[in-house]
């Protein structure tokens, strides 16, 4: 039988202690100051937090709250936020905990008119998506940043204003002990769709709001449905709306299910009221708990723009998109990994300003990807009119039996990493290549042999700059391989096939993924993404790829037009 929520029997949400800070004393004189704060120690804030810890950055974390997110939330990790979590020591756990899937079904009102699968090709350490509730995701990373002692996490302290200076940002907190102030140099604000830093700046979204309604509901339930993502348009459970299901950990289950625009958030969210629901849908004899309900509609917006002088906007603070596509936790990660890096480089003196503006340049544009994807999905989902339903029906039907059909079936374009390819800090190709590594692409992994035992390409890359060459060892003997080496921002190696055989490409993927013949070198960003690639190497190009990528050439650059909705 159906149960209405009760204490929870899967998890429980940790309560972590407030302290007073030193600098609620030095408050009283003026206000303490930190090089970085970030605001926000939800996924998002606490992704940028510890990114900047594994650079070697102190960093200050504020949040109002003092716990983890309740309800499962975000929970579909994609491919490349788990290669991002990787890099920070948390891959491993999220994949052993979480539930692993790359196929999917969609169903039209009694039958299943296709199915996919979202990573077709071996060779990949990691699946399409890892399902795992918010709330571990989070916890796992409020433990990895305070084990770097770099990381000060201040909960209850809750910013209640934002002034912007020439040289940093100045915060008032506020605390059970009473206010205090706060400066810092920069301010990366991770709060969430209720941003306090974008209100106190007076900041709006833009976009469209949607007034269909959804109703979510965590169900804890042995079932033996398999491990995919299901997806029913006007199922018989549920007729004229549309439901999902995913499999979660702890044998919980994320039901979504579709309640109109006109649907009462109160009384909808009553569990006599889902109950009945969830029994129409799972059968009148499945045995459930339910965990978690959640009434929700949503937005496809964003801020015109996410830097505002030396204030940063990350996740929901700066975008907001539907939840079909696993669009806004993951986009949210990737906004961190985008922004830490140069962060760390201009701190340290090594790169200019004019790096941190390529963060709008870098994330607006995917921002506008996600969308895009987000309002095409809702669309196709909830048609607004008879002729919106009737093209969507129909194509729905043709999927059944033809191919081309299914590219035009929408539940929800499912989350990939954005390719900057027209950012100002790529290096445009002077030869031909094939593939998907172009500058601004993500760098695709793929089976090493090291020595006796196998890797993975990104694990062998490190935080800085990464010179990827393949077929021989070219430059070990170069004195110009070894002046960029030794330059302040230096380029280290990493090369496939050398003479001593000491790193190999176990399979040919990477070179096949790479269009690489012998001696192609790939120069890779510190945040893994392609900065330039060349046939032969270069070390006048190569610096001159690297010093673009720094932002050094930014200067010179127009500020490129991002593309309007």
């Amino acid at each position: 039988m159906g149960r209405p929520p009760a204490d929870r029997k899967t998890y429980r949400n940790p309560r972590y202690p407030y302290r007073r800070s030193s600098d609620q004393e030095a408050g009283r004189a003026g206000a303490a100051h930190h090089p970085l704060v970030v605001v926000g120690a939800g996924l998002v804030g606490l992704t940028a937090a510890l990114d900047l810890a594994c650079r070697g950055r102190r960093v200050v974390l504020l949040d109002d709250d003092d716990t983890v997110s309740v309800g499962s939330r975000a929970i579909c990790f994609a491919k490349r936020s788990l290669e991002i979590c990787d890099r920070l020591g948390l891959a491993e756990r999220l994949r052993r905990k979480g539930i692993t899937w790359n196929r999917g079904k969609v169903f039209f009102r009694d039958r299943k008119v296709y199915e996919f699968n979202l990573l077709p090709e071996p060779g990949h350490n990691f699946p399409a998506f890892v399902n795992l509730q918010q709330y571990y995701a989070e916890e796992w990373l409020i433990e990895r940043a305070e084990a770097t002692g770099l990381v000060e996490i201040r909960w209850k302290n809750k910013v209640t204003g934002v002034a912007r200076e020439a040289d940093g940002v100045r915060l008032t907190v506020d605390t059970p002990d009473g206010p205090y102030r706060l400066a810092c140099d920069y301010l990366l604000a991770a709060d969430g769709a209720r941003s306090t830093v974008r209100h106190a700046l007076g900041l709006a979204f833009e976009g469209r709001a949607f007034a269909d309604r959804f109703l979510i509901s965590d169900v804890v339930m042995k079932a033996d449905f398999p491990t995919e993502r299901r997806f029913w348009f006007d199922p018989p459970f549920h007729r004229g709306q549309s439901a999902l299901l995913h499999r979660q950990a702890d044998n919980v289950w994320r039901i979504d299910l579709q309640l109109g625009p006109d649907a009462d958030p109160e009384q909808e969210a009553k569990p006599e009221r889902v109950i009945p629901r969830l029994k129409a849908m799972l059968g009148e004899d499945r045995d459930f708990d339910i965990e978690w309900i959640s009434i929700y509609s949503f937005q496809c917006r964003r801020l015109e723009r996410f830097r505002h002088g030396r204030i940063f906007f990350l996740g929901d603070s700066a975008h907001l998109v539907s939840p079909f596509g696993a669009r806004g936790g993951n986009g949210g990660i990737q906004d961190a990994d985008n922004l830490c890096w140069k962060l760390d480089l201009v701190l340290a003196g090594q790169a200019p300003d004019a790096l941190l503006d390529s963060y709008d340049w870098e994330r607006l544009p995917a921002a506008d990807e996600n969308i895009l994807n987000s309002s095409r999905s809702t669309d196709f989902i909830t048609p607004k009119n008879a002729a919106s339903l009737a093209f969507r029906d129909a194509t729905l039907e043709l999927a059944e039996s033809y191919p081309f059909a299914r590219a035009m079936v929408n539940s929800g374009r499912l989350s990939r990493p954005h390719v900057a390819a027209t950012s100002p800090l790529n290096t445009a190709d002077r030869e031909v290549f094939a593939g998907e590594m172009l500058p601004g692409a993500p760098a695709a992994d793929a089976p090493l042999r090291c020595g006796a035992s196998d890797d993975w390409l990104l694990r062998r890359l490190g935080p800085g700059f990464t010179l990827l060459v393949f077929g021989g060892d070219p430059v070990s003997d170069d004195p110009a391989w070894r002046a960029l080496e030794a330059d302040e921002v230096p380029v280290r190696p990493l090369v496939l096939g050398s003479a001593s055989g000491a790193i190999m490409d176990r399979d040919g993927l990477a070179a096949e993924r790479y269009d690489a013949a012998p001696g192609t070198c790939y120069l890779l960003r510190p945040d893994q993404h392609v900065a330039a690639r060349f046939r032969a190497f270069d070390p006048g190009a190569l610096r001159a790829a690297r010093d673009r990528a720094l932002g050094l050439a930014a200067a010179k650059i127009a500020k490129p037009e991002v593309a309007r909705r």
